[in-house]
C-alpha cells in the first residue's frame, strides 16, 4: 500500500515523498519576468518545508501570454540565471522542482500586445480576442518548447505544461473559446491537437527521461465547456505521446466561484477534495501517475487518497501560503488540519505585484500586536 513519506517516481525522477507544491501564481517576479529574491526565499521554505516536488508558478513563454505584470517569464535566456537560483534553493534543501510553462491567450489581463486565442471571443467583460493564424500556433509551440529549453539550462528537474484553468492550452480544448473549423477545431482530437504538437516539441528538446507533466481541467464549470469525459480522452492521447503525469484541477476565471479552482471557505469534509469524483474516472483509464489538487487540506484525507490509489500524489497550494513547513509538520508527527481558512485574501498582494502572503494570519498577528 503506498504511503505519503515513501519516495516515488515521476519519470526519470526520485521524488522524495508524495507531497507537491501545486503551482501558485506568486507575484514575485519583476517587470521583465525575472526573479526576486523574495521568489527564491520562498522556494528554499517549501524545500525545508520537506515539499517532495515544487511546482513553480506559471511562467509565460511569450509576451502576449503573459497574465499578469508581477508574473514570472521564461521567454528569454537573460532570464536563466534567476530560475536558475530556484532550482538551485530547492535540490540544496532536498526537493524537487519543475517549471509549469505557460500562455494565458484571451484570459491574460496584462499581455505584451493584443490578446488572443483559438478563436475570435467577446468575453463577459467586454474584452475582445483575435483568433490565432495556424503559422501563430506553430509559433506558440515553439515557444512552449523554447521554454522548456531554458527549464532545462537552469537546472530544473522537469517541465509542467499549464492547460487548466481556461489559458491558452485549456481554451483550445473548450468549445465555449474554440470555435475553429480547422485542424485545431471541432473534434476534440482536433481541439487536443496542440497539446500533441507541444508535448511532441518539448520531448524533442528534453528527450525521453525528463518528466513532462501536464496541469488539465477536470471540468471548465461553464455552459459549453470542456467536461471530465473528454478530460479523460485527452489524457489517454497523452500518455499514448509519452506524457509523464497528470494534474487534476478545475474551473476558470468565468466559473462560479463555488465552483472555481480556488472556491471560498472551508468546505465539509465530505467536499473537501474538490474533483473526487474526475480523479477516480481517471484512474479508471489511465496509467500514468496522477496528481490531485483542490481543497485538501486534512492528513487523512491526503493519507487515504493515496492508500486507495485515487491518486499518486498529493498537491497543495493555499494551505502552503499559509504554511510553508506544512508537510514538514505533518511528517514531524503533528497531523492536524491546515490552518489556511481558504478565505483567498492572499491573491489580492500577489496581483498587486507586492508578493503572495497570508493576509489572515498577518491580520491576526497585527491584531495580537496591539493588544
Amino acid at each position: 500500500m503506498p504511503e505519503l513519506f515513501e519516495q516515488a517516481k515521476i519519470a526519470g525522477i526520485t521524488v522524495p515523498n508524495r507531497f507537491v507544491r501545486s503551482a501558485t501564481f506568486e507575484g514575485m517576479a519583476n517587470a521583465d519576468g525575472s526573479c526576486k529574491d523574495a521568489v527564491i526565499d520562498l522556494t528554499e521554505e517549501l524545500a525545508k518545508g520537506e515539499v517532495g516536488l515544487i511546482i513553480s508558478s506559471h511562467a509565460f513563454v511569450e509576451p502576449r501570454g503573459r497574465a499578469r505584470a508581477s508574473q514570472l517569464g521564461i521567454h528569454r535566456d537573460d532570464l536563466i540565471p534567476g530560475l536558475t537560483r530556484m532550482a538551485q534553493v530547492a535540490h540544496d534543501n532536498g526537493s524537487k522542482i519543475v517549471v509549469q510553462l505557460a500562455h494565458a491567450g484571451c484570459t491574460a489581463n496584462e499581455p505584451d500586445g493584443e490578446f488572443v486565442g483559438p478563436s475570435p471571443t467577446t468575453l463577459p467583460d467586454g474584452r475582445t480576442c483575435r483568433g490565432l493564424e495556424k503559422k501563430e500556433i506553430k509559433d506558440v509551440v515553439k515557444a512552449f518548447a523554447d521554454g522548456a529549453g531554458r527549464a532545462m539550462q537552469a537546472g530544473f528537474d522537469g517541465v509542467q505544461i499549464h492547460s487548466a484553468h481556461c489559458y491558452m492550452l485549456g481554451q483550445f480544448l473548450s468549445p465555449y473559446f474554440n470555435r475553429r473549423s480547422d485542424e485545431y477545431g471541432g473534434s476534440l482530437v482536433n481541439r487536443a491537437r496542440i497539446h500533441v504538437e507541444v508535448l511532441e516539441a518539448i520531448r524533442g528538446v528534453v528527450g525521453g527521461e525528463v518528466p513532462v507533466l501536464i496541469k488539465m481541467n477536470s471540468d471548465d464549470f461553464i455552459d459549453g465547456g470542456f467536461t471530465r469525459k473528454e478530460m479523460v480522452e485527452v489524457a489517454t492521447i497523452l500518455e499514448s505521446e509519452g506524457l509523464s503525469a497528470f494534474e487534476i484541477s478545475g474551473g476558470s476565471p468565468l466559473s462560479p466561484s463555488n465552483r472555481s479552482f480556488s472556491r471560498p471557505g472551508i468546505q465539509p469534509p465530505e467536499e473537501e477534495v474538490y474533483y473526487l469524483d474526475a480523479a477516480r474516472m481517471y484512474k479508471d483509464a489511465v496509467s500514468i501517475p496522477l496528481v490531485l489538487v483542490g481543497g485538501i487540506r486534512t492528513y487523512a484525507v491526503a493519507d487515504k487518497l493515496v492508500a486507495d490509489g485515487v491518486a499518486d500524489f498529493i498537491a497543495l497550494s493555499r494551505p502552503l501560503i499559509r504554511e510553508p513547513h506544512l508537510v514538514k509538520r505533518w511528517h514531524d508527527g503533528d497531523t492536524s488540519t491546515a490552518t489556511c481558512i481558504h478565505c483567498n485574501l492572499c491573491f489580492g498582494p500577489a496581483r498587486a505585484g507586492e508578493g503572495m502572503y497570508c493576509v489572515a494570519e498577518y491580520n491576526q498577528r497585527q491584531k495580537a500586536a496591539k493588544q
